[in-house]
């Protein structure tokens, strides 16, 4: 129990940050667009990655550092092509949750008063899931936190190393699962266009402020 512990709170500890995938989890938690896909497909990612670590994958990252500088630049690309998107999202507008009132005939309520309804612009199954694949998959943090250090750590408990390994994953199913569907409760202040141009605008911000500390350390060496 207390090694599966362990590994919970490592697990938290290690996504419970402000990063480019957290962002986009409460963004589409927000939108509630296609939230269950995007919880899935984080959590698995996290899974197999942790997975990968306990089972010996770290070891090959250390022996080829060459990997993560590969993940860094390839990583700082899309974020820094993700935050001109929402830069230009902030810039131009358009998005926004508006509430619409019902006719009276469609309320629920019995004195007959209109109803609200939340609407919003649809956006497709497969960008999403892309997007969702390369904010997990081309971060260089994954590999040396999920898979090098979760993986270290976990080798310390000997036999014990997968139910540390379950601690993780469990914090990650949980972590994301309350980002992603927790996200709709902070919905009623985003209601109007300028609100979501403000979310876009700090979406930019953390986007390229990320994309630069990744190739930071590489143009510095």
């Amino acid at each position: 129990m207390l090694t599966l512990l362990a590994g919970l709170g490592l697990g938290l500890s290690l996504i419970v940050a402000i990063g480019a995938q957290n962002v986009f989890v409460l963004r589409q938690g927000i939108r509630r667009e296609h939230v269950l896909w995007v919880v899935i497909i984080c959590a698995v990612s996290d899974a197999l990655l942790i997975v990968a670590g306990v089972a010996g994958l770290g070891y090959l990252v250390s022996a080829a550092p060459w990997l993560v500088t590969v993940a860094r630049w390839a990583g700082a690309a899309f974020l820094f092509v993700y935050a001109v998107m929402a830069a230009r999202r902030a810039w131009r507008g358009g998005e926004a949750l508006s509430v619409e009132t019902t006719d009276a005939s469609d309320a629920t309520s019995s004195t007959g008063a209109g109803t609200a309804t939340l609407t919003r612009a649809g956006t497709r199954l497969a960008p999403v899931i892309l997007t969702t694949l390369a904010l997990t998959w081309l971060n260089p943090h994954v590999y040396l936190d999920t898979v090098l250090m979760l993986g270290s750590i976990a080798a310390t408990h000997g036999e014990n190393r997968w139910l540390f390994a379950a601690g993780a994953i469990v914090a990650s199913i949980v972590w994301f699962t309350a980002l992603g569907f927790g996200a709709r409760y902070v919905g009623r202040w985003l209601r109007t266009e300028r609100s979501w141009r403000v979310l876009d605008a700090v979406i930019a911000l953390v986007m390229l402020t990320l994309a630069v500390s990744l190739v930071l350390p590489v143009m510095a060496g």
